[in-house]
């Protein structure tokens, strides 16, 4: 059965999944990079990004690479919020088409939810970018068709995974604790007050200072 996913979710200590003050120059607002600098020297960056032939690939970081790695394993199709695609305001630029250059690492039909909707757009290695104002539900169901059995990934950002989650629609979430506080953002976990019911959770803190934990279904109902 097709599994729903979202995986490196990166969240503050006080839960944020993204500063404030996003914009072309600051894709996670005041946040930085903060949130994301344990995945950068994984070798499924790396190799997902094409910087592994300049970038040296830092063995201390496997045990994060373990959890990175999952996020590509048997996925299908993605969905992505506007925010995760562009800057405030990218849907008023014909010519913008995301912030990955010519080739996005996705290789994989990418569903982008938008109240703008626009013609679709293939890019290099497969990734095509389909833009759709409707429920998540019917966006949910094109992405899993698209993906012919396999798992569609929920890559966020954090609105639009807390959105699925409180739909009752994600089978698998990874969420990377970052040992910071940003006081200010988008919280991923507002709204959702006792979603650990009906997963079994994990965690394991690896030496980068990440705490890893994993939500899985007990049952798929879908």
């Amino acid at each position: 059965m097709s599994l729903v996913r979202a995986h490196t979710i990166g969240v503050s200590l006080d839960g944020f999944a993204t500063g404030d003050g996003q914009s072309l120059e600051a894709p996670f607002g005041h946040a930085g990079m903060r949130l994301m600098e344990w995945f950068f020297p994984t070798r499924t960056f790396q190799s997902a990004t094409g910087h592994r032939e300049r970038m040296e690939v830092d063995p201390a970081a496997d045990p994060d690479d373990a959890f990175a790695a999952r996020a590509w394993e048997g996925i299908g199709a993605e969905i992505m919020g506007a925010g995760k695609f562009g800057p405030p305001g990218w849907q008023d630029d014909a010519d913008w088409t995301g912030w990955w250059g010519e080739e996005p690492p996705f290789h994989t039909p990418t569903y982008v939810l938008t109240h703008q909707p626009r013609e679709s757009i293939e890019m290099k290695g497969g990734t095509v970018f389909h833009f759709r104002d409707a429920p998540i539900e019917e966006v949910l169901a094109e992405a899993q068709e698209a993906a012919a059995g396999q798992d569609v990934r929920i890559g966020g950002g954090p609105s639009s995974l807390r959105d699925f989650l409180a739909a009752g629609l994600v089978d698998h979430l990874h969420v990377a604790v970052v040992p910071i506080i940003l006081g200010r953002g988008v919280r991923l976990w507002d709204g959702l007050e006792a979603l650990e019911d009906g997963y079994e959770v994990t965690s394991t803190t690896t030496p980068s200072g990440v705490t890893h934990i994993t939500f899985d279904r007990t049952q798929v109902a879908r």
